[in-house]
């Protein structure tokens, strides 16, 4: 990929100064340091894998404008409503989703160390941040990964033409013997909506067949596609598309299974209920669910050979015969690994939308930091 061409239109920032600035308007927030640390550290490291669509670019519109306007707690207080030896039910409190999901997948990984294989679900949650940032907390561990969430009703049923579904991840991570784990993560829909906020970022409409209107016409009107979303007027499409001849029942499908995971096993809210607004208009929090699991590599063949296994399998398939005119075969999480590479040379993409929203962010908490587009 060329990165430069990519992103010719933005500042480039090293990591280190992005982190920081990032925890510092945490903790101006209100959000203690060790918890504006676990947010800054999941938040950069969506930017490091190249997922601009939820690192930087949601500070303040997801997290500092939420918590400004009363619906997101910053001091997370997580409590443990039911738990055995290899299950647990957590409650955040509409605290950071982030700090709630770290501590869920640190207990799932250790019920695992000892038990094999675990489970920890959470109710009353708030965004987590990429969902591959804890299925990799368990690669790291040896462990095979998998997390997913609900979220803010956006996506249709197939056939359908309301926002009934979140965009409800389904995340799975393998560790591998390569210098990057397998780690599948995205939405169950077509796209996602902070995708879409990219393409808005940057003044670009939408492909066609991401995002369906009321009259079942598909839309590419990025800005006011933003807006009809939460008013209920657009939906995005499930994984496979419109209708049934491309599979969209099979996206439909596994977001039906992560929408119930996500609530029924922690008696958690769920579709119209995370609108994030009651019935007078007001905004309320979106009290999301989240479920992680933990499975334990050593308690079946071993580690070792787990990851010699899987290396081989996804080498195979980046070796087999390409299409004409197609220079390689990926794998899930080599993308993000190559990203990775660059970026830690490069630094972070910094489009002009999110330059203004950076000095705003300064601007109102005074903070020491110069920016190269001052």
């Amino acid at each position: 990929m060329d990165y430069a061409e990519k992103y010719k239109d933005c500042r480039w920032m090293d990591f280190q100064t992005l982190e920081n600035f990032m925890k510092q308007v945490l903790l101006k927030s209100g959000i203690p340091e060790k918890d504006a640390h676990i947010i800054s550290d999941i938040l950069i490291e969506s930017d490091k894998r190249g997922i601009d669509s939820h690192g930087i670019g949601r500070l303040k519109p997801i997290y500092i404008d939420r918590i400004d306007d009363g619906i997101v707690n910053p001091v997370t207080k997580i409590d443990i409503i039911k738990e055995t030896e290899t299950t647990a039910v957590l409650d955040g409190n509409n605290g950071m989703g982030h700090v709630v999901s770290r501590k869920a997948m640190e207990m799932a990984i250790e019920k695992a160390k000892n038990h094999g294989l675990a489970m920890v679900v959470v109710r009353n949650s708030t965004h987590y941040g990429i969902a591959g940032y804890y299925t990799s907390m368990a690669t790291q561990a040896g462990m095979i990964g998998m997390t997913g969430t609900n979220a803010r009703p956006s996506t249709a049923p197939t056939f359908g033409v309301e926002n009934m579904l979140g965009t409800n991840p389904l995340t799975i991570g393998l560790p591998t013997d390569e210098e990057f784990d397998f780690n599948l993560d995205c939405a169950t829909s077509v796209s996602q909506r902070g995708k879409i906020e990219v393409y808005g970022r940057a003044g670009k409409d939408l492909p066609p067949g991401w995002v369906i209107g009321e009259n079942g016409e598909t839309r590419t009107d990025t800005d006011q596609v933003l807006i009809d979303l939460t008013k209920g007027k657009a939906a995005l499409t499930p994984l496979g598309g419109l209708g049934e001849e491309t599979a969209g029942y099979k996206g439909f499908g596994y977001s039906t299974v992560v929408e119930i995971l996500s609530a029924a096993l922690q008696d958690g809210k769920f579709m119209k209920a995370l609108n994030g607004f009651d019935s007078e208009g007001n905004k309320i929090p979106y009290p999301l669910g989240h479920f992680f699991i933990a499975i334990n590599t050593e308690f079946f063949m071993g580690e070792k050979l787990f990851r010699t296994i899987a290396g081989t399998i996804l080498r195979e398939l980046r070796n087999s015969r390409k299409a004409a005119g197609a220079e390689r075969i990926y794998t899930a999480g080599e993308k993000e690994y190559l990203a990775r590479m660059y970026r830690k040379d490069h630094g972070c993409p910094v489009p002009e939308v999110l330059q203004k929203q950076m000095s705003q962010l300064r601007d109102r908490w005074n903070l020491d930091f110069s920016f190269e587009w001052d």
